[in-house]
């Protein structure tokens, strides 16, 4: 059971709703799912196929935390060289402690720092088109894997536009299209509008996927770069309704 449904029962159990826990299917066990002798899943099993041979990514999955938050670019740990444009963006962010993050404003991060919080996202997989829903604030995103190619002029969108198409056990998905609003992690690594991204969804195993992504942007970047991470099957649960209602508060904010 993933780790904040403790803190959600605690604060139910106080309201006097616990029933309410119950009504969201946070301990219900998962038709298909391989199961040990004792019952648990058995997360090393191998990773399901789809009809059509093809790795099966449904699921419900959660960033593995293997160090804190991520940070892909602008650290002394990270291979990527930031632009002088970037880097004066991401410095300014960091000075004012990430207060102009976009979810502060109940909007979305972006691609890919949205599915890096430890919060999950469950992936929906058909032969046309994978859904990848987003528990922060009922987001979604859509991978067409009709033959389409990314659109050339799109309206820009802050999840960007994206297709996919499958290498052996790898799906290899291209993003473009995106604005200029949402940032590459949570440091406030800035993006434009020119932002190419390019994600390789590995299931290594029943419970375990990694995804690697490749950042590709002339204006923010100097080269382009790369990083993996790793997920975690969250078994026998769902997702949460998770609305954010802070824009109520935004206008006491402006000009202080």
């Amino acid at each position: 059971m993933r780790k904040s449904i403790a803190a959600l029962l605690s604060v139910v159990a106080i309201a006097g709703t616990v029933a309410v826990a119950h009504a969201q299917w946070l301990n219900y066990p998962t038709p298909g799912i391989p199961r040990l002798p004792d019952g648990k899943p058995n997360l090393s099993a191998p990773a399901p196929r789809t009809l059509d041979g093809k790795i099966d990514l449904t699921g419900v999955w959660q960033r593995i935390n293997e160090g804190g938050a991520v940070r892909f670019a602008g650290s002394a740990s990270s291979p990527a060289h930031l632009t002088p444009w970037a880097s004066a963006i991401r410095d300014q962010r960091q000075a004012t402690l990430s207060r102009d993050i976009p979810t502060s404003k109940c909007l979305p991060s972006g691609i890919p720092p949205d599915m890096l919080r430890q919060i999950p996202f469950k992936i929906i997989q058909t032969p046309m088109v994978t859904a990848i829903l987003i528990e922060e604030f009922n987001n979604w995103r859509q991978i067409f894997t009709d033959g389409r190619p990314l659109p050339t002029s799109p309206e820009p969108a802050w999840f960007g536009y994206s297709v996919g198409r499958w290498e052996r056990d790898a799906l290899v998905v291209e993003t473009s299209g995106f604005n200029d609003k949402t940032w590459i992690d949570g440091g406030g690594t800035p993006h434009s509008d020119a932002l190419r991204l390019t994600e390789r969804f590995r299931r290594l195993d029943f419970g375990h996927l990694e995804i690697e992504y490749t950042f590709e942007d002339p204006k923010a970047f100097v080269q382009p770069f790369s990083a993996t991470i790793k997920f975690g099957l969250l078994a026998d649960t769902e997702l949460l309704d998770h609305q954010c209602e802070n824009e109520k508060d935004a206008g006491h904010l402006v000009g202080k």
